[in-house]
């Protein structure tokens, strides 16, 4: 039976203002971080008799998401990497975010990544989390299969 355990998740992020970790010991909240493609892979069509035809897309953009607790020193690094590279537009979407599941065998490597904004930031009776979004010029994936 395999397991998993986000102990074993490792991330990080070099970009221009600093290099940091991103994964377990950064106060990730419970939900973690997301990886998600921005367009479908494919389109298929139908002809008027019914032949298929699919169109494979060459896009392999995405966008990350990292939640962090409110209190996560991360969160500073963060902010001053962000105002760091808004202020010029030559270092901006210079981010490469590397993650992985050493457990697992995945492997992720996001490229060309760029804030997509602040924070929203809440402050009210519990601390809650911090969302960082970012948008990925591309996303190299590598599943594996686990140690065995």
């Amino acid at each position: 039976m395999a397991t998993y355990s986000f102990i074993s998740f490792v991330a990080s992020i070099d970009g221009p203002g600093g290099t940091f970790g991103l994964g377990y010991g950064a106060g990730n909240a419970e939900e973690g971080v997301t990886v998600s493609m921005v367009e479908d892979k494919n389109t298929m069509m139908i002809g008027a008799d019914g032949t298929p035809m699919n169109s494979l897309h060459a896009g392999n953009g995405g966008t990350a998401t990292v939640r962090l607790l409110k209190v996560s020193p991360v969160n500073a690094l963060l902010m001053g990497m962000y105002n760091y590279q808004k202020q010029n537009p030559a270092v901006w979407g210079q981010n490469v975010i590397s993650m992985a599941d050493v457990a697992r065998g995945d492997s992720i490597t996001l490229s060309v990544c760029a804030f997509k904004k602040a924070p929203d930031l809440t402050y009210a009776k519990d601390g809650g989390t911090v969302e960082w979004t970012f948008d990925v010029g591309q996303v190299t994936e590598i599943l594996g299969v686990g140690i065995v």
